[in-house]
């Protein structure tokens, strides 16, 4: 149990340890974020018919090149209210259904209307079926727009309300707790006793998980007391899917983590991971409830989170990919050969460049106000020049 795993064994056993959550209808209005649950199938053709994409005139292209007389108009909202003739022109606005007969779209700035007649003022070639959207050339009735798992955006809600449905299928959000520990730790903004710090990883994490479909209340806080440890998270895992925790995960005399998940009846699946920072990871599980817990370094718990908290919430909440992309950028300045766990180094993603902070301790919280990249440096990587590529993980 004590032997390091790799970051990626890591991550599918934690993964494993529970299918995502039964999914739930929703309002439009409450899915951005969601993770779809079920494919999002249109049921009907976009557009229903063909419709002109320019202010203008329908024409048959075989009347070409006109003049035309004008028979009526056609606006968006309704069906013409005649079909077109030889030698006729209808009025047409963006939007609007071409009647029946007509093929082609002149703009307005190409013709000449007076008396009821319609003239050509353009030499330039006009084709069949110009400035016209052909119906169903968006999508047609029976064609998947969206794939389970997709996270929904806007733009891919507004595609949902297009294909017709009236609600969306989307993955349960996880409710989740955090537990900060250690008698050193005081609540935001109050006084500090000498060897007192501010609590700032509860917070931290709850901002993180701020943009996730997730259900998260407050941070807790318990001291370095083995046995109140075990009550809390005999308490948290009624309530809650996942109990993250942080500090405490080490082999310390005051790291009572483990212990106190033993106690409470969970069990430990794996612990420390081979990672710098963030080693002593655990995860495990305690009744229903899945727990996480992350060192108290607060580049430690910052970057763990980013690694394995985000995504099994992202999991738990229907994701088809759950896991943080990996990207690639030069780097703005050599980077020493890896050692014997994977880095991942605070960063900033800068004019296309990555600039690595001089200070990656892991006890540091000032460069984490600055990242926005982990650059990942693998065991054993060779050493790598100034404008070389490297791998990168996005934060916000």
């Amino acid at each position: 149990m004590s032997a390091l795993l790799p970051v990626e064994e890591a991550q599918a056993r934690l993964l494993a340890l529970r299918p995502p959550l039964a999914g739930e209808n929703v309002a439009f209005c409450d899915a951005l974020g969601r993770y779809l649950a079920e494919d999002v199938v249109a049921l009907r053709d976009q557009p229903a018919a063909p419709l002109s994409a320019m202010d203008g005139y329908a024409v048959r292209c075989a009347d070409l090149p006109g003049p035309w007389t004008i028979a009526g108009e056609s606006a968006a909202g309704g069906p013409p209210a005649h079909a077109l003739a030889a030698g006729e022109a209808m009025r047409i606005f963006t939007g609007a259904m071409l009647p029946e007969g007509a093929d082609t779209v002149v703009i307005q700035e190409d013709v000449a209307a007076e008396g009821g007649r319609l003239a050509l003022t353009t030499s330039d070639a006009i084709r069949e079926r110009q400035h016209v959207r052909a119906r169903a050339s968006d999508f047609a009735a029976g064609e998947r727009l969206l794939a389970a798992g997709t996270r929904l955006t806007p733009g891919a809600i507004a595609a949902a309300v297009m294909s017709g449905a009236s609600q969306l299928h989307v993955g349960g959000r996880p409710r989740v707790a955090i537990l900060t520990t250690g008698d050193e730790l005081v609540q935001p903004g109050r006084p500090l006793a000498p060897g007192q710090i501010p609590d700032s990883n509860g917070v931290m994490l709850a901002a993180m998980l701020a943009g996730e479909p997730a259900r998260t209340g407050l941070p807790l806080h318990v001291g370095d007391a083995r046995a109140r440890i075990a009550a809390a998270l005999q308490d948290l895992a009624r309530h809650h899917d996942v109990i993250v925790t942080v500090g405490g995960a080490s082999v310390g005399d005051h790291d009572h983590v483990q212990g106190a998940l033993g106690d409470a009846g969970g069990r430990v699946d794996f612990w420390k991971v081979a990672m710098k920072p963030g080693k002593p990871l655990i995860a495990g599980t305690l009744g229903d409830a899945l727990l996480l817990g992350l060192p108290g370094n607060p580049a430690s718990a910052f970057v763990t989170a980013t690694l394995f908290l985000l995504p099994l919430v992202r999991h738990l909440a229907g994701a088809a990919a759950p896991l943080p992309p990996v990207l690639s950028a030069p780097l703005a300045k050599p980077l020493g050969p890896g050692k014997t766990r994977r880095d991942y180094l605070r960063a900033r993603l800068d004019r296309g460049a990555l600039h690595l902070f001089d200070g990656q301790d892991s006890g540091r919280t000032f460069p984490l106000g600055g990242a926005n990249a982990l650059v990942i440096r693998d065991i054993g990587a060779p050493a790598r020049a100034a404008g070389e590529p490297a791998d990168y993980i996005a934060i916000a």
